[in-house]
């Protein structure tokens, strides 16, 4: 194997390309590996990384399972209060995936300027919400404190700041309907302002206290509107959901966000095909550029090839000469291809250079997920598969005839 190393190296080695005619057909099959490589890198990163940030946010204003009554499950505003004392509650021990749980209760009510006024959703949190991805949307102020006293401080979205002219600091005043008919107020101290950039949530949330939305509905203490349920591992919310599901009582329903919104992660799935068609089309064209280029290189070398069987070389033995030097380019492709994509991503990953509506795709800027697992395994899968197909123009070689080829020569 050394041997035939040597031998690729010295006769038909990378450095005397540039003396042949193959040299513009190589350099094709080189960018073509390079581009392919940087065009897979960025569709795995940019399409992974929309759906774990669009995944986030809907988890943040929902938990990744929901329980609640059965006649209103499908609805944001609370119909029906739960009692508070479950067996799942404050720790849901009968399901180990399950991370992390907390209670919560919204209410509908009207923002009212004098000059305009806005309906929203005041959802109520208490002490043992988790504030994780909110602190990662947090573009002013702080968090509001519920671990002690009840209190006023709310947080509200950048949406509903800039539409209603508010800023950090300021007062708000709520209006909630009573059952009726009449209006009750509640006034409020804005401590922070958040911009998840997914519209649906930011133009309706406004977070408060939980004891506020209970006071408002004359529940006691030991009551709220739901749980928010957060799992460990996300791609088996299904199999979890059914477990919490089993361990819930039957007087209460669950539900997962894939299920309760259905569109958003329908959609988000069509992502995988995508991913997997670019792949397999970078692939393929990078193989059949190499193809090419290892056809021009047995043919240019034809009188060589037959000089080697004279001397007694086997079909195999002068195959894998022309495989590794064509697999010594397909690394060279590669080595370039991640210097680029890597490059590419990071710069898109702190600066934000690429934009995007988030109207359309609920982020502001093209997310980017980098996992080192992703990359090793492009790369290995790539770089197998493009031997693989140069096995079919190497078996060229075997039909070469030594006299033929010495005697033409």
């Amino acid at each position: 194997m050394n041997f035939e190393y040597f031998t690729a190296k010295r006769i038909i080695g990378a450095k005397k390309y540039k003396s042949t005619a193959s040299t513009p057909i190589i350099k094709i099959a080189i960018i073509a590996i390079i581009l392919g490589m940087v065009m897979m890198m960025i569709t795995i990163a940019t399409g992974v990384g929309l759906q774990q940030k669009i995944r986030e946010k809907v988890s943040a204003f929902n938990g990744d399972i929901i329980i609640s009554q059965f006649d209103g499950n499908n609805s944001d505003i609370t119909l029906n209060p739960i009692p508070k004392d479950q067996p799942f509650y404050p720790q849901f021990t009968a399901v180990p995936d399950v991370s992390h749980i907390q209670a919560t209760a919204t209410k509908a009510g009207v923002i009212r300027t004098p000059t305009d006024f806005e309906g929203i959703i005041v959802k109520g949190v208490g002490a043992d919400y988790r504030w994780d991805y909110m602190k990662d949307f947090l573009i002013e102020g702080r968090i509001p404190d519920y671990n002690a006293g009840l209190n006023t401080e709310i947080l509200v979205s950048n949406y509903q700041a800039k539409r209603l002219g508010f800023k950090n600091g300021d007062k708000v005043i709520v209006f909630f309907l009573k059952e009726d008919g009449g209006f009750l107020n509640r006034r409020f101290d804005i401590v922070g302002i958040y911009d998840s950039g997914f519209q649906e949530f930011d133009e309706s949330f406004l977070f408060a206290d939980i004891r506020h939305v209970q006071k408002l509905n004359k529940w006691d203490d030991n009551q709220v509107g739901a749980f928010e349920v957060f799992v460990s591992d996300f791609d088996r919310l299904d199999a979890i959901g059914n477990e919490v599901f089993e361990n819930t009582g039957s007087f209460l329903n669950s539900m997962t966000i894939t299920k309760k919104y259905y569109s958003i992660f329908e959609w988000l799935s069509l992502f995988d095909f995508n991913i997997a068609l670019i792949i397999v089309v970078m692939i393929i064209v990078a193989g059949i550029n190499m193809i090419v280029a290892l056809l021009v290189l047995i043919l240019e070398r034809t009188p060589m090839v037959g000089i080697l069987k004279a001397l007694g070389a086997s079909n195999w033995s002068i195959r894998k000469i022309f495989m590794y030097n064509a697999l010594y380019l397909v690394g060279i492709g590669l080595f370039w291809g991640n210097i680029i994509g890597i490059g590419l991503l990071l710069l898109q990953k702190y600066l934000g250079i690429i934009t995007l509506n988030p109207e359309t795709y609920y982020v502001s800027e093209a997310p980017v997920y980098i996992d080192w697992y992703y990359i090793v395994l492009l790369n290995v899968g790539t770089f197998i598969l493009c031997a693989v197909m140069l096995l079919v123009p190497s078996y060229v070689i075997t039909r070469i005839s030594p006299v033929k080829t010495i005697k033409f020569n």
